[in-house]
């Protein structure tokens, strides 16, 4: 079958932008071509600086041909109905039409036959529609073509269109259609500077190849390799290590169809410099790596570009060029360090009275202040000094005033904890001034320390609970203020230092030390509680968790310690995977559904101890002694915190309530016994509850 080859040909396409712009012309194309009946066997799409091009092949030469049936009036409706249906069906007259038989009456039916088309006829149809509603974040308008004002918006000024279709066997044909001016054929360019003579192109082996022959390297995974081992190697011949940085790697081999890997230098001396100032000062200017010393593990004073053309001095101009840029913003760095020195970290905090954090929440010193009074509370509860906790919140923000920090963002916590070591501030203090951020990704480090603990715990609780009373909570696409990212936090901060933490009292304590006041404070802990609820689902489905198992443990109510939470559904977990628990938890369904029936029916619940002298049957007394046992077991269990004993316990329930569903008839004619076997039922259900809620639970 055919393939098609597209070629989106223009100036310069944003490094950020392209891999999605690929995703999106794949998507766009292939969804258009099912839509149309057109099914295709594999589709890939490529982007280089300036190029967006897309291969689909294996696709139908004809669209298949549809016939659909259409209804029509009733037998003996008037004639504009029967004229209307012979248009819209294209039939010459009713004898063409069949009759179908229904119980409102006999209409006629007509079919429509509709001829599929040639597939490249479809492609010329609607690649013009997708290039001129191309998604892009950002797009401009260029000058007049021919005298007429441009009225294609494109991310850049688009040059060319290649667009072929055809048999691998064949000379494939070219899929005729322009966009402003611009009519598609086989015409693509290399590389700018190293080969940009036009280039002739048939299919995509055949452009793929020619466009290397013409020093570009259409697959932008195949530019990422190169680059990354080229610079490894280059790194290694001079004793060093390349640091690796993945985000910047797809940023650079967004920027060069033809990569070529160099090193530079600058003078040693900047290397007194933090060794991120500088890697960010590198990075950020001049999109160039930085290598270490295998030795020391510190960086060294090299660095490592990559150009995009071979140069015939061997790259030296290119090297002097980034040598003399960073040189001079590596001196940038060096001054605003050695400037941030020279100013104690509290003696920044003045300053914070004027900014605002938010105008529903006051200033950053309010902020501050809150975070140190709630740290302190806290550390106790964590083990940590609390004299070091208080002191590590109040310096913990006030790198965020200093020269670094304003030039590189990415550096906040960081800076704060190199300027406390060099305050001679205590090694938890100034390690606290870091990881105080922590952790702010599911792959990000969470932190160990007792005092960075209380200080992270106390700086997003003091966020979450802000918003939560000025009514900011996230909404189904919107987060701004990243309430998810610091509840995920909070989550993985105590279950993996194995914390006990009432939630409650802690969110209740941060709402105290607000200045604002929700309207209705007493449901605001409890509506955050639900909110760490679902975000615990979040967390714990990541892990391969159940999530109806987090909503069984706390819909007990009450349950706001995450740690003894997140053991519960292990526990709980574990034992559903067993006969004794799926067994039991069919059991414990069927009474729950027997009892919502009944209760609904009788219009009133079953609570209260059943009447052992209305026993009859051996199988409702041994389930009674059954539920006794488990109940003084399972409650034991659970308060000693063994849930896998309280498991244990509760799988003594599953013979005895299999054996009364087997033999017992609760709905039985003599009201009274009837009523009692409908409270042993409950006595089930309730037994269970020292657990979980087993309603909650999915089959």
């Amino acid at each position: 079958m055919p393939d098609l080859l597209l070629e989106l040909f223009s100036e310069e396409i944003p490094a950020r932008m392209q891999a999605k712009a690929a995703d999106d012309l794949r998507r766009m194309v292939t969804d258009k071509l099912v839509a149309e009946g057109l099914v295709y066997e594999g589709a890939k799409a490529f982007a280089t600086p300036r190029r967006l091009a897309l291969t689909v092949h294996g696709i139908p030469a004809r669209q298949p041909d549809l016939k659909t049936e259409r209804r029509g009036p009733k037998v003996g409706a008037p004639d504009a109905a029967v004229l209307g249906f012979l248009k819209a069906t294209g039939l010459k007259s009713l004898d063409e039409a069949k009759i179908q038989r229904d119980p409102k009456g006999d209409f006629y039916i007509g079919l429509i036959e509709k001829p599929g088309r040639d597939a490249i006829d479809v492609l010329a149809e609607f690649l013009p529609v997708i290039i001129r509603t191309f998604p892009w974040p950002k797009s401009m308008r260029w000058g007049a073509r021919s005298g007429k004002p441009g009225s294609l918006n494109w991310v850049r000024p688009l040059h060319a269109i290649t667009a072929t279709f055809g048999l691998e066997t064949e000379e494939p044909d070219v899929v005729k259609f322009a966009v402003d001016g611009i009519e598609t054929g086989q015409t693509t360019y290399g590389h700018r500077f190293l080969a940009p003579a036009p280039i002739q192109v048939r299919r995509f082996e055949d452009y793929e190849a020619k466009l290397l022959d013409a020093k570009v390297v259409l697959d932008p995974e195949r530019r990422k390799d190169a680059i990354l081992t080229d610079a490894k190697q280059l790194a290694f011949a001079q004793g060093f290590e390349l640091v690796e940085d993945q985000t910047l790697l797809d940023e650079v081999a967004g920027l060069v169809e033809w990569p070529v890997v160099l090193m530079g230098s600058f003078e040693p001396e900047f290397l007194t410099t933090p060794g991120e100032v500088i890697r960010a000062t590198i990075r950020n200017n001049q999109k160039c790596f930085v290598v270490s010393d295998p030795k020391t593990g510190k960086l060294a004073s090299k660095f490592i570009l990559v150009a995009n053309i071979e140069a015939t001095d061997g790259g030296k101009t290119i090297v002097a060029g980034n040598e003399r840029v960073i040189r001079a913003r590596l001196s940038d760095a060096k001054f605003f360090y050695e400037t941030d020195l020279k100013t104690k970290l509290e003696d920044r905090l003045p300053k914070f009275e004027q900014i605002v954090f938010h105008e529903k929440l006051g200033t950053q010193a309010a902020r501050i202040k809150r975070i140190e009074r709630l740290a302190a509370e806290i550390a106790p509860l964590v083990g940590a000094d609390v004299a070091k906790a208080t002191r590590a919140a109040h310096l913990a923000k006030a790198d965020l005033l200093t020269e670094v920090v304003g030039e590189f963002p990415e550096v906040q916590g960081l800076m704060g904890k190199y300027y406390a070591l060099a305050q001679r501030e205590d090694a938890s203090v100034a390690a606290a001034c870091e990881e105080h951020y922590k952790p702010q990704g599911p792959a990000d480090r969470v932190p160990t320390d007792p005092v960075s603990v209380a200080v992270a715990l106390a700086d997003k609780l003091d966020t979450l609970v802000g918003f939560w009373a000025i009514d900011e909570k996230p909404t189904g696409s919107k987060d701004p203020y990243a309430l998810r990212r610091a509840a995920l936090g909070v989550i993985r901060l105590i279950a993996e230092n194995a914390l006990r933490l009432s939630l409650m009292k802690v969110a209740e304590s941060a709402f105290a030390g607000l200045s604002v006041k929700s309207a209705d404070a007493q449901k605001l802990p409890s509506d955050l509680l639900a909110f760490f609820a679902d975000r615990l689902k979040v967390q714990l489905r990541e892990q391969g968790a159940r999530h109806d198992l987090v909503d069984a443990v706390f819909a007990l109510g009450g349950q706001d310690d995450l740690l003894m939470i997140v053991r519960r559904v292990e526990a709980l977990g574990k034992f559903l995977d067993t006969d004794d628990g799926k067994n039991l938890l069919a059991g414990t369904k069927r009474a729950s559904n027997i009892l919502s029936i009944e209760e609904k029916k009788d219009k009133r619940t079953f609570d209260g101890a059943p009447d052992a002298a209305l026993y009859s049957l051996a199988e409702e007394k041994a389930l009674a002694k059954a539920i006794g046992e488990v109940k003084a077991g399972a409650g034991a269990a659970v308060a000693r915190e063994d849930f896998a004993a309280a498991m244990s316990a509760m799988a003594k329930l599953r013979p005895p309530v299999d054996a009364f569903f087997d033999k017992v008839r609760v709905n039985d004619e003599d009201p009274k016994v009837r009523e009692n076997r409908l409270k042993l039922l409950n006595e089930i259900r309730s037994a269970t509850r020292a657990v979980a809620d087993f309603s909650k639970i999915q089959d």
